[in-house]
């Protein structure tokens, strides 16, 4: 038998799927339902929210609850917020929307590590969604907005940011375990004169790998330097070259192509986040790179199970022929 505030949740979503209600169009206030139903008030605030998370309607402050879809068929309405679309961040939301399925509508936006950007999207979409996946960006504000979430109804991915105990977290740690997989590679490494990393101070690069890199240099006593840009006519012969972004990573193998250079003999090239393509150029780039197609299918279960979940996501090195 239907609870009072599932009968109200299916009548509603009856009315839609008949065409009585339609998107725009205004639900009773809380109080009028009180009168004409006679539920306790919790109930059809109950239905109402749940209404909400499924992405069917909308509270606006002062006027009351709007019909915004008619899709009756989406169980919950997620909102992915993202750096950016790239090639590992597109392997994570094409995993995680196929292991939903066709009950979860998710929304995808990207904040590009701007603060302003990812404030604004906050106010926007904040209330309107029964789940909020988010890639935070390492600042005290973006902790501020993050709390005033509920915790059943968030959880951090990708970069770590510890909002509270009882937040939900599927996220990478970058210091130690880049740290342990540099010591891994320490044989490799020595065979190269040099090991530079590219690191821009102003980028969303994890600070974390930074710190690895330059901790390593100094107990194992490696020649290295932190550069900042890549210009054509840079590359040297017997270095080691570190990437983070791909950016600088596609111009260092069309310099070594022009050179003649063997990538794995005479340059060495380690990159972080791995992806098909690292596995096809140039015979293969070494990684260090969380999974994360299972990152996508853990915070998938998370969400369909309702569970809580405070998971670190190991670092895999992958060794290939440029080091």
């Amino acid at each position: 038998m239907l609870s009072k505030h599932e009968q109200l949740v299916l009548g509603i979503i009856e009315a839609i799927d008949s065409g009585v209600l339609k998107t725009g169009d205004q639900l009773p206030s809380i109080n009028a339902m009180v009168a004409e139903m006679g539920f306790a008030r919790k109930t059809i605030v109950k239905a109402y929210e749940e209404l909400k998370e499924r992405g069917l309607v909308e509270s606006k402050k002062l006027k009351g609850y709007f019909i915004i879809s008619e899709e009756t068929k989406v169980t919950l309405k997620i909102a992915l917020l993202l750096f950016s679309f790239q090639r590992f961040q597109e392997e994570f939301y094409n995993t995680f929307r196929k292991e939903l399925g066709k009950r979860f509508q998710i929304d995808v936006f990207f904040h590009h590590n701007n603060l302003s950007m990812f404030e604004s999207m906050m106010t926007n979409i904040m209330g309107k969604y029964g789940m909020y996946v988010i890639a935070p960006i390492q600042h005290p504000s973006v902790k501020v907005m993050l709390k005033a979430i509920a915790p059943k109804k968030l959880l951090v991915i990708d970069r770590f940011l510890s909002v509270g105990k009882e937040y939900s977290y599927i996220s990478q740690e970058f210091e130690v375990s880049t740290y342990s997989k540099l010591v891994e590679l320490l044989p490799s490494i020595r065979k190269f004169k040099k090991f530079n990393l590219f690191f821009l101070e102003n980028a969303d690069y994890p600070l974390g790998i930074l710190k690895a890199y330059k901790r390593f240099l100094e107990d194992y006593k490696i020649q290295g330097e932190v550069l900042e840009n890549y210009d054509s006519g840079m590359l040297e012969k017997g270095n080691l070259y570190f990437f983070i972004s791909d950016t600088y990573l596609w111009e260092v193998l069309r310099d070594a192509r022009n050179e003649e250079y063997i990538v794995g003999r005479d340059i060495g090239i380690l990159s972080h986040d791995d992806h098909t393509v690292k596995e096809l150029v140039a015979g293969g780039i070494t990684t260090i790179s969380t999974d994360f197609k299972e990152m996508a299918r853990k915070a998938a279960k998370h969400i369909k199970n309702g569970e809580t979940s405070q998971i670190i996501m190991p670092s895999n090195l992958i060794r290939r022929n440029s080091l």
